[in-house]
């Protein structure tokens, strides 16, 4: 078989040229390497910070171009106001809410009871008074009506505890019933208008 191509040329670059490794390093001036940037310094700020001077070299006052903080007046807080209308009272929420209350100020009622009970019978108010009444209501034939057996403890938390159960029921009631009351009212003159204001 015969090479019909003809002559080939010879590439005597690459066969006689030096490796990329054993290139001889281009002449001129050795310095940092900078990467090129996508955009200009601001202010004409060369790399590394620096501007440069009247004469085209160095810096400005030998320093770099950094930025002061600015020193401007004190500003003062500045308060936010709002202006809402309540105009509707849901009674289910407030019915829940005003029996919590109420059951919560007829334990203090019966807790307020017992205490002051205590320091009276302690300073012997029920023993100095009962035995006054005694005298005066007593006679030859029975002794007067006695009052520290009618109000023991037991008979005065027995009698406090009815009443704290009277207020749970009549509260819880009486603000429903004003839930219903407010919302007929708000109907007509469009509810109580608040102003709410917040601290910046």
């Amino acid at each position: 078989m015969t090479d019909t191509r003809g002559p080939q040329p010879q590439y005597e670059g690459y066969a006689t040229g030096p490796l990329p490794g054993e290139r001889e390093p281009a002449p001129g001036p050795s310095g940092p390497y900078h990467p090129p940037q996508a955009y200009q310094a601001p202010g004409g700020a060369t790399q590394g910070g620096q501007r440069p001077g009247p004469g085209g070299g160095g810096t400005l006052g030998g320093a770099q171009a950094t930025r002061k903080p600015r020193t401007g007046a004190r500003t003062t807080p500045r308060t936010r106001k709002a202006r809402l209308r309540v105009a509707k009272a849901d009674p289910w929420s407030v019915m829940k809410v005003s029996f919590l209350l109420s059951i919560a100020l007829g334990i203090c009622t019966v807790v307020a009871a017992a205490i002051l009970w205590m320091v009276m019978d302690a300073m012997g108010v029920f023993s100095t008074v009962g035995g006054t009444i005694s005298e005066a209501t007593g006679s030859n034939e029975s002794n007067g009506f006695d009052l520290q057996s009618f109000l023991s403890l037991p008979r005065v938390l027995i009698f406090t505890s009815v009443i704290a159960v009277i207020d749970v029921v009549l509260a819880t009631a009486l603000a429903t019933l004003g839930a219903f009351i407010y919302n007929l009212s708000a109907g007509f003159v469009g509810g109580v208008e608040l102003t709410l204001a917040e601290d910046e």
